[in-house]
């Protein structure tokens, strides 16, 4: 059984790294997507209908794929396991998981509204979104490898140390960005 396990923790760990590729590079598509708007009227139009083909390829072929084969190896791990559903950390890391399907659905609905045109969200506040699934990948991962429920509290103090510096640094990279195209 033990070996099962390890074969179903490595697929898992692989899955995982694919659904959170999907993720990042989703909202870099959003971004230049919304970006795209400020193109003239021709351009525009072309960079549109391009950014929905790559989105909706890279959600449909990838993405939704790799979430959906992460979620099932991780029911695997625990029916190879059943134990583990009685250890503290794995209650942390699936709320974790819980915020990151959101997370994913949330950002279903935002690529299927800029496909009908609608872009409520400006290129800023999508970097800043980008950032929300950095942390949940930080969380998920030190709380497996510390096992520790206790140790969460620190770890989400330092989760929210770390959203504050990536904050910091996009508002920065904006600033960078517009004192560019001044020049």
């Amino acid at each position: 059984m033990e070996q099962y396990y390890l074969y179903i923790l490595a697929l898992h760990i692989i899955f995982v790294v694919c659904w959170m590729a999907g993720l990042f590079y989703i909202v870099r598509l959003f971004i230049y997507h919304t970006e795209a708007n400020s193109r003239p009227d021709l351009e525009r139009e072309i960079l549109q209908k391009q950014f929905v083909i790559m989105e909706r390829k890279l959600w449909y072929i990838i993405t939704v794929p790799a979430m959906v084969l992460t979620v099932l190896a991780g029911l695997g791990m625990i029916a190879t396991r059943p134990g583990l559903l009685y250890a503290p950390w794995l209650h942390v890391k699936l709320t974790f998981v819980i915020f990151l399907l959101i997370y994913h659905f949330l950002c279903q609905r935002i690529m299927k509204r800029m496909e009908r045109g609608i872009f409520k969200l400006s290129s800023t506040q999508l970097r800043l979104w980008n950032e929300l699934a950095t942390i949940l990948l930080f969380a998920i991962v030190f709380t497996v490898v510390l096992k520790s429920a206790i140790n969460w509290i620190y770890g989400l103090a330092g989760l929210l140390v770390f959203a504050m510096v990536l904050m910091i640094a996009v508002k920065l990279y904006k600033n960078y960005r517009n004192k560019k195209e001044i020049q």
